[in-house]
């Protein structure tokens, strides 16, 4: 069935329609359950993209870190990824989410069953929209907003967009990919690393998922992109002395086919003030829906 739902943050299109699920039946879903529901995001691309990527990872056997919670099954309007409680090492408490019903997606997060409400949780790579919403939750949680910044969600959906880089046999044979000798120099140049918690994330992601480099004639690397968890590009780097090169479109390049042929989502988040990052997207055939920006929301306790 196909309907306009209203209902959700910022309206939308006519799309496959989650159904018409009760709250009471707030379910946590099984492998079997997360294929399905990635087929239902599938065509809710790209607003879905964050939650989508973290089910395509799932479904192909990634490291499972997060537990993926909707309101009602089969049919559901709300999905929720937070923090799986069977991990005894988390990453972090970081959740996001994809909704199609404000009503029922503000009763989710109000029900203790939903989200895990305690110290410091952040928010992220939702429509900017609900900020009002999340606010007066966590405001009735005993927390406040400590940060929040707003990002472009750049797409390629057709890499056949992406333009024709030549490149030498030299070059050529110097594109690689990272490995775990490599984290600390990533942890050293990303801009939320350079600590623990940047080491274990970037390892995670240099282990589980694709990332793309090009390396020097010592075999380090110098321009580099590496894949999150949830299938998105990021930590888009180029050492000081190898940059005006195009080595950054040639790792964004090479790594959107790679990701392409293999079914992956090709797409990232770039900060609004990221204004370089930005242009080079765009020249790569990276587009966002003017409409549509992902937030992401960091609250601590209020006093």
């Amino acid at each position: 069935m196909y309907q306009f739902n209203s209902h959700a943050c910022g309206g939308g299109h006519p799309r496959p329609a989650f159904g018409r699920g009760k709250l009471d039946i707030m379910k946590i879903l099984n492998p079997h359950q997360l294929q399905q529901a990635e087929e239902v995001l599938r065509s809710y691309l790209p607003k879905s993209s964050k939650v989508y990527g973290f089910l395509f990872g799932m479904n192909r056997n990634k490291p499972r870190l997060m537990e993926v919670i909707v309101d009602s099954w089969p049919d559901f309007k709300i999905i929720i990824l937070r923090p799986d409680p069977k991990n005894k090492h988390p990453l972090d408490n970081k959740v996001t989410f994809f909704s199609t019903d404000d009503q029922i997606l503000k009763s989710m997060l109000l029900d203790d069953r939903g989200l895990f409400w305690n110290k410091n949780i952040t928010i992220g790579g939702v429509n900017v929209c609900y900020e009002l919403m999340l606010r007066e939750i966590s405001a009735s949680k005993g927390l406040a907003l400590k940060s929040f910044s707003s990002d472009h969600l750049m797409t390629l959906t057709d890499p056949s967009h992406l333009p024709h880089l030549e490149v030498s046999r030299d070059i050529e044979s110097r594109i690689s990919c990272l490995d775990e000798s490599h984290i600390g120099l990533v942890n050293a140049t990303w801009k939320f690393g350079g600590n623990e918690w940047g080491f274990r994330k970037i390892k995670h992601s240099i282990q589980n998922f694709h990332s793309c480099c090009i390396v020097d004639e010592k075999g380090q690397p110098v321009s580099w992109v590496v894949l999150y968890d949830y299938c998105a590009m990021g930590m888009l780097y180029t050492l000081p002395g190898h940059r005006q090169k195009g080595y950054a479109k040639l790792v964004i390049s090479t790594l959107s086919r790679k990701l392409h042929s293999q079914g992956y989502p090709v797409y990232c988040f770039i900060e609004k003030e990221n204004e370089d990052s930005y242009r080079l997207f765009s020249s790569l055939g990276f587009t966002e829906d003017p409409a549509y920006r992902a937030a992401w929301f960091k609250f601590s306790p209020s006093t």
